[in-house]
């Protein structure tokens, strides 16, 4: 297993691959029936094209803020915002974590992680601290988090326009 920076020719459609799974187990594996259609439903060719688009303007911008972990193709990756987003959230900001569940519990993720901070760490923050959404229904993931040092910090709420 390797990880390393994500190169758009080499791991554009492995890293799509892992982006749409991460989607559909949003839907799935956190909320009802509405919400599982709503994921599934944006997972559009244009919805596609503008998340790769997206992530080649913020790799431009910052070239390790995508790593992927790969063996022959894409099962995981961390998405970690450019610095020059980073007065979004006044931190760092993990975009997306994903491992292949064939691949959880294996120290991918953990992996993911320590290049996550190594890119937090060459930013210039407000404040010295990475923060990230993760779903209170996500157990799996809140442990993760938790035994990476991670602790609540406000809440995100949300409403349709």
């Amino acid at each position: 297993m390797e990880c390393r920076p994500f190169d758009s020719a080499r791991d554009r459609e492995g890293l799509w691959a892992c982006k749409r799974a991460f989607e559909l187990g949003l839907g799935s594996g956190t909320g009802d029936d509405a919400k599982t259609r709503a994921y599934e439903g944006k997972l559009t060719d244009r919805y596609r094209e503008r998340y790769l688009a997206w992530v080649d303007r913020c790799v431009a911008d910052g070239p390790a803020c995508v790593t992927v972990a790969a063996t022959e193709e894409v099962v995981g990756y961390v998405f970690v915002l450019p610095e020059e987003l980073s007065l979004i959230w006044d931190s760092a900001v993990i975009n997306e974590l994903y491992v292949d569940p064939e691949y959880r519990g294996t120290g991918v993720a953990d992996d993911l992680m320590e290049a996550a901070y190594a890119v937090a760490r060459e930013q210039d923050l407000p404040l010295d601290r990475i923060v990230l959404d993760v779903d209170r229904a996500n157990e799996r993931a809140r442990a993760f988090y938790a035994r990476h040092g991670f602790e609540h910090w406000g809440e995100m709420v949300a409403r349709e326009l």
